[in-house]
């Protein structure tokens, strides 16, 4: 896993970067589906997909050829002119959501989910309610991003340690918890409710059946917006396009990033009729937002996510990895609880290895199996959506020896 290419190249990050990151102590050069392989020369099955961004694997050559393409004939116009490639995803985003009139691209789901803050804001502005009417409830265990309004909506302090004063206008409540959220709402000062159908960095926890229709009920009620953020379970991940269509409810606002580009920087914001007129000239804006680069790409991810192929890919490997972590746990004993939609679940580990992810992941990068932790006690996996059988088995079987080596 190392060598003095590699180690000269971690030295570079040493010095030069903001040591904000940790990263595993290899070198990817390149990757092939759902394979990458370090400096080195070794092999890893994938089952992290850059944090479910690379939904249709690595190098996906329908993706590489409108890169290709699109670079050569324009890279930038900004926001000032029109270009053909973001116009086109606007309107097909538009007609895949079955719901949205409007769309505000972006470069990031932080900057997806900041639109939305803003969104809301100005839409209880344009309703007459003053600053403090305009709050936005949000939910422990949250993640919408690192800008000071995103990391305030989330609701774990680790993420906003040290960035006080944060933004005033939040609330908090525990997730999949009406009764709370009802207290919470009841001064008749929200003007929305942001969450994921999916919790990602939370743990991989699902909203319960019946949750968002009950939130949605109550943001009704109360005359609030209901903003999903959609940025990781989104785009097929859960198993159908969009996750809240499991979940039959029509939202006000969805935010979307990550797989969208399937690999290249790119957000969205989707606003619905109740909303879209609200943000006029000078309200908002992005120099890069519509990259032509970034449309182009989120073009053809979109329609290749969008198909039945891929969407019945999801669906059979996700029963297939369930049934994969069920057998090493019944094996180990490592797992209480195996949750989450489609190919984005999370293995909970037992009290006895609690707080010992990270080490479990160098044990699986040791052995050629590329996953994530969501928090120090959950395992997540988030492959391509177009994982084949042979990769997941493969992938299973060195989780299982890392495992075994791990438990002793």
């Amino acid at each position: 896993m190392s060598g003095p290419a590699s180690d000269r190249l971690t030295d570079l990050a040493a010095r030069y970067w903001l040591p904000v990151y940790r990263p595993r102590d290899l070198v990817l050069e390149r990757g092939q589906g759902s394979r990458l392989w370090d400096s080195q020369g070794r092999d890893y099955v994938d089952f992290a997909a850059g944090i479910a961004v690379c939904s249709l694997g690595h190098c996906d050559p329908d993706l590489t050829a409108a890169l290709v393409e699109q670079a050569g004939r324009l890279w930038h116009t900004s926001n000032a002119f029109y270009s053909e490639p973001p116009l086109r995803l606007a309107e097909e985003l538009v007609t895949a959501s079955r719901f949205a009139s409007r769309v505000f691209l972006c470069n990031s789901g932080a900057e997806a989910n900041e639109a939305a803050i803003k969104l809301v804001r100005k839409w209880a502005a344009a309703q007459g309610r003053g600053p403090q009417q305009r709050v936005v409830v949000t939910f422990r265990g949250s993640f919408h991003g690192r800008t000071l309004a995103t990391v305030t909506a989330t609701a774990q302090p680790k993420y906003q340690a040290g960035y006080e004063p944060l933004p005033a206008g939040f609330r908090y409540v525990d997730f999949n918890d009406l009764t709370g959220l009802e207290v919470a709402m009841a001064a008749g000062d929200v003007a929305a409710v942001m969450l994921e159908p999916v919790q990602g960095e939370g743990g991989v926890t699902p909203a319960a059946p019946g949750f968002l229709r009950g939130v949605r009920e109550l943001c009704d009620r109360h005359g609030a917006l209901l903003v999903l953020d959609e940025i990781q379970c989104g785009m097929g991940r859960a198993g159908t396009l969009f996750a809240h269509w499991q979940d039959d409810v029509v939202p006000d606002i969805v935010t979307l990033a990550k797989a969208l580009g399937g690999g290249f920087p790119v957000g969205a914001m989707l606003a619905g009729s109740k909303v879209a007129d609200i943000m006029q000239f000078g309200a908002h804006g992005s120099t890069f937002g519509g990259n032509p680069l970034a449309a182009a790409v989120a073009r053809v991810a979109l329609r290749k996510l969008s198909s039945q192929a891929v969407q019945a890919n999801v669906g059979r490997q996700s029963q297939a990895l369930r049934e994969g972590l069920a057998a090493i746990d019944r094996e180990l004993q490592v797992f209480s609880e195996i949750r989450g939609r489609g190919l984005m679940l999370g293995a909970q580990l037992r009290e006895a290895y609690a707080g010992r992810a990270g080490e479990i992941l160098d044990a699986c990068a040791a052995r050629g199996l590329l996953a994530l932790q969501a928090g120090p006690d959950v395992l997540r996996f988030v492959p391509a959506l177009t994982l084949p059988d042979a990769d997941l088995a493969d992938g299973l079987q060195r989780l299982r020896e890392a495992l075994r080596a791990f438990v002793g």
